[in-house]
């Protein structure tokens, strides 16, 4: 009896034992996909229930071949934003989990193209092939992986590259009213990009479609599509691919900086992402406060801009340049959003709507402007031509406030005026015109050296234009050096005096 126990025993222990091996078979071998219904739908936002194992950012996939994130996860339900025509999706239809977090399609093949931020392609030149996909949403770099910010990243604007320069790895904000240029400036630091190995990323968040067109079309003119990607999320696009536009925009930068390389991302704007989540976290019911906004706007705007940075040698080496665009109401910079990202950024080029209808284009204030990099991010010639510039453009704000209640004013106090008009009229720069940082040094050179004080302020743009030209074409070598050595020593210095000296001659002879 005992050995028919025992027989039984050991019988059941390798049932149980080949059971437990098929389990285990079963549960490595196959992929758990669950399925729920859709509760109810609309404006973009679907309540989803039955998805108890759904991870936040996680894509769901819709009867009607629409795809969804989920953003809310709560005990009986799972709130999730649609992206695409939510119109298609229907209440009652079932959903499934995909085990996917939301990532976007990255390739060298980006390059050139206009995309949404899904990776499609928007300019009509074919499909884009990615065989890699990067997390939309994604852990910034710490503090043990990053390098100090002392490489230049020169705009061609002679204002910024002299008095609030960038540098790579740098998170400038540019900050002002509606149609003061701020998009310009982030145009023109593209174009002057042309040659540098700098690739740039341009996320336009709920602008007209017809201005992005125009952008694309002076971007190909100047030949700087050649290194540009334009993430498209128009004015058009639902709210929650607006939302996501500027992390998608980042993901296609971080697989660039993945290769040592170093990129600039252009977020216009994110003022409009942040009325876009806005949109979002009331259609999920958010209660208002850390979770959802108003007070999640920093984490939203914090975790998207710590991803840029300078990376050093041993985590490869490559950048992001981060350009965030935020639109004031009637100047205000002590507003809720424009406070959040000043307080996360490293500085702001702050742009004056009074200085641009007086025809100071870029309207750059330049006692509101500051870049907390500081002269670390500029060339040694630059560096030293540019100390003084702030140095005189100061004394003339004070001076110039003055002078308005006095009637006789000395000598020295009317050049010192007299120097800083000159100097405001020299800082005015056409639109989609950089300029070689050797050509900006040369001119800013002449103003603070005292070589345009004769010079009448209505001839001034002739005398500059004209200097160029004389320096490009007399003066090649000498500017060639410049361009190299990106200092001004002894013998360039001479030879920039001589030169300047010889081009006022020419100039007062004409």
């Amino acid at each position: 009896m005992s050995e028919t126990k025992t027989k039984n025993v050991t019988a059941a222990a390798q049932i149980a034992q080949s059971l437990r091996q098929q389990i285990e078979k079963f549960e490595t071998g196959t992929k758990a996909e669950e399925s729920g219904v859709v509760r109810n739908v609309g404006d973009g936002i679907a309540s989803i229930s039955g998805l108890s194992k759904a991870q936040s950012m996680e894509l769901l996939s819709f009867e009607s071949g629409e795809t969804g994130v989920a953003l809310n996860l709560e005990h009986d339900r799972v709130g999730a934003m649609i992206l695409g025509e939510w119109q298609k999706v229907r209440a009652g239809e079932g959903v499934k989990t995909t085990g996917k977090i939301l990532s976007v399609p990255v390739s060298d093949d980006l390059i050139g193209r206009v995309v949404d931020p899904l990776g499609r392609a928007l300019d009509g030149k074919g499909d884009i092939k990615a065989k890699k996909e990067y997390p939309v949403e994604k852990i910034a770099p710490g503090v043990m992986a990053r390098q100090s910010v002392n490489v230049p990243l020169m705009t061609g604007i002679k204002a910024i590259d002299a008095m609030v320069p960038i540098g790579r790895g740098q998170r400038e904000l540019i900050i002002g009213d509606r149609q003061t240029g701020k998009t310009a400036i982030a145009i023109d630091t593209i174009i002057n990009q042309k040659g540098t190995g700098v690739i740039c990323v341009y996320v336009a968040v709920g602008q007209k479609e017809s201005k992005i067109a125009k952008i694309v079309a002076k971007l190909e003119e100047a030949g700087a599509m050649e290194h540009t990607i334009i993430v498209l999320s128009g004015a058009s696009s639902a709210a929650s691919v607006q939302y996501i536009a500027p992390y998608a925009g980042c993901a296609m930068a971080e697989y660039f900086m993945d290769q040592g390389k170093d990129v600039l991302v252009v977020y216009d704007d994110l003022s409009k992402q942040a009325w876009a989540y806005r949109e979002v976290s009331l259609l999920l019911r958010r209660p208002p406060g850390r979770e959802a906004y108003p007070g999640d706007v920093f984490y939203l705007h914090s975790r998207l801009l710590e991803r840029a940075c300078r990376r050093n040698e041993e985590n490869g080496g490559g950048s992001i340049t981060a350009l965030p665009i935020i639109e004031t109401q009637a100047g205000d910079v002590s507003a809720y959003i424009p406070t959040n990202v000043i307080s996360i950024t490293d500085g702001q080029i702050y742009l004056e709507g009074d200085l641009f209808y007086r025809g100071i284009r870029p309207a750059i204030s330049v006692g509101l402007s500051v870049s907390r990099v500081g002269s670390a991010a500029q060339t040694k010639a630059m560096k030293k031509v540019a100390g003084q510039l702030r140095l005189d453009l100061s004394q003339f704000r004070e001076l110039e406030a003055f002078a308005q209640f006095a009637t006789d004013l000395d000598e020295g106090t009317r050049k010192q005026i007299e120097r800083g008009r000159r100097t405001i009229e020299v800082l005015k720069q056409g639109q989609y015109e950089p300029m070689a940082t050797e050509q900006q040094v040369a001119v800013l050179y002449a103003v603070t050296r005292g070589y345009i004080d004769s010079i009448p302020m209505d001839k001034l743009k002739d005398w500059e234009s004209g200097l160029h030209s004389y320096l490009s074409t007399e003066k090649s070598d000498l500017m060639d050096k410049l361009a190299e050595k990106k200092a001004l020593e002894p013998d360039i210095e001479e030879g920039l005096k001589s030169a300047l000296e010889d081009w006022n001659k020419i100039f007062a002879s004409k």
